[in-house]
């Protein structure tokens, strides 16, 4: 009637009843003629799924749709173009299985359907069909559709991306291995086309393994084809029992084990089932593996924003800490007085975070290698640097401190006049050498620290409104 018509449902239904429109078929119109008597959804571990209808003549079909080669494996009939049926000879179930193997060479998903008819006798009553188990056996293949799922773009950059950074991504699939392996390709998550295992391997074989052998062979796998969620979740322990920090995407609520045994679990957003969601860390609301990639990039400034600021503060107070401890003991006075020490510690704990917060993720960031599980948190560049500047800025500070008079030519004043100019110069150059510090710390593993300050507006005002505040 020319008017819109809405398709819902998953991704994979939605292409096949698009593909049926496209075609003119009338939905309205054979739904009419019969009736639906009992639904077995789709199980991710048989990889298909059936429905039982009873038509108006009370002849009663029994459809299933699902993964080609195990649909195809249920037949003992397949029906021809003019509506014959024939036996499914050895022959001809080769030829089909050529058919699919060469749609799956070319990253399309191939699912079958077929339908049995059902005598009315054997069907329980309506307390008894809960339980109901659809009988899938002696089908007759319908036929064989290949639906091509393309990679989105920017999906093979941001697996690039992800390697480079030293994030191995690994596939886990229901697909089968040739589309497995295809679509792996055309991502850029697999580099040899004659890959084979257990670089690419089916579920149930690494389900079959002991968990030695599967800890063994997890590092090594890039694709696992024909997989269940249970698959999922082995792979995740075993990658956690070597160490790895692993983080996981699904969308469905088989995957929610998964998500949520994963240190890090992704669910998406739009296609993502409320359990999945509630599973998970983090929930990506474009549905877009590229955004992966903000996750890593922002997770690794957070962290290394963090240590910044660790460095910073260790400095600050190593640097107080001995300046007062040395004056005390030689002179029995402190140049820096609690007020002053509070107010380096009030400015440099809320301006001096500030400031190291806010500086954006770089590409570099994404050079680094991952951070492990067990690797200390001040890192031994960090601690190099803190030694350097605290050692820097105690030798100024003690220099002022015992010299002051005479470099800054007091030594004609009262002592009382001279000790408090003194120690407000000190007082300052403190300051001061804290704002260099931040500087310092912006940049721990570069030489040039000044790299990019100028585009971080925020950093720059920071600093200024903490120098300013202490001139007046």
């Amino acid at each position: 009637d020319g008017s819109t018509v809405e398709v819902t449902g998953s991704p994979t239904e939605k292409a096949i009843l698009s593909w049926g429109l496209e075609l003119h078929m009338k939905f309205a119109v054979e739904r009419s003629k019969s009736a639906i008597i009992h639904v077995s959804p789709f199980n991710s571990e048989k990889k298909r799924g059936g429905v039982a209808v009873i038509g108006r003549d009370s002849d009663v079909h029994v459809h299933w749709k699902g993964a080609a080669e195990i649909v195809l494996a249920l037949c003992t009939n397949w029906l021809d173009v003019d509506g014959s049926t024939h036996e499914m000879t050895p022959d001809k179930a080769n030829h089909f299985r050529k058919y699919i193997e060469d749609m799956a060479e070319q990253s399309l998903r191939c699912v079958a359907f077929a339908y049995r008819n059902l005598d009315p006798k054997d069907i329980p009553s309506e307390e008894q069909r809960i339980n109901w188990e659809l009988p899938d056996n002696d089908l007759t293949l319908i036929g064989i559709v290949g639906m091509k799922d393309p990679c989105r773009p920017g999906v093979r950059d941001a697996v690039e991306l992800c390697t480079n950074s030293g994030v191995k991504v690994r596939m886990v699939t229901g697909d089968n291995l040739q589309t497995a392996r295809a679509i792996a390709l055309e991502c850029g998550i697999l580099t040899d086309p004659q890959a084979s295992a257990p670089v690419i391997i089916e579920g149930k074989v690494f389900r079959a393994y002991n968990d030695a052998e599967r800890e063994a062979v997890a590092d090594k796998i890039s694709v696992m084809g024909r997989s269940s969620p249970n698959d999922k979740l082995l792979l995740v322990k075993a990658l956690k029992k070597n160490g790895h920090v692993v983080a996981v995407t699904g969308d469905g609520t088989n995957d929610a084990p998964a998500l949520h045994e994963a240190d890090i679990g992704l669910s998406m957003g739009i296609q993502g089932t409320e359990v999945a969601k509630e599973s998970s860390d983090i929930i990506i609301l474009d549905d877009n593996f590229a955004s992966v990639v903000k996750v890593v990039r922002w997770g690794r400034s957070v962290y290394a924003n963090i240590q910044k600021f660790i460095q910073f503060q260790l400095t600050v107070n190593v640097a107080a800490l001995i300046i007062n401890v040395v004056a005390a003991i030689s002179s029995g006075n402190v140049p820096l007085n609690a007020v002053q020490l509070l107010w380096v510690n009030l400015i440099m704990d809320t301006l001096g975070a500030l400031a190291l917060a806010t500086e954006p993720p770089t590409d570099q960031l994404m050079k680094r290698t991952p951070v492990g599980r067990r690797e200390p948190l001040v890192t031994n560049i960090m601690w190099r640097n803190l030694f350097i500047q605290a050692v820097y800025q105690v030798a100024v500070l003690l220099t002022l401190n015992f010299r002051g008079r005479d470099l800054l030519h007091l030594t004609q004043d009262t002592l009382e006049h001279s000790s408090k100019v003194k120690n407000s110069f000190i007082f300052n150059t403190f300051v001061l050498c804290q704002v260099f510090n931040e500087f310092n710390a912006r940049k721990p593993e570069e030489l040039n620290i000044f790299e990019g300050v100028s585009r971080n507006h925020l950093f720059l005002a920071v600093v200024s409104v903490t120098v300013v505040l202490q001139v007046k």
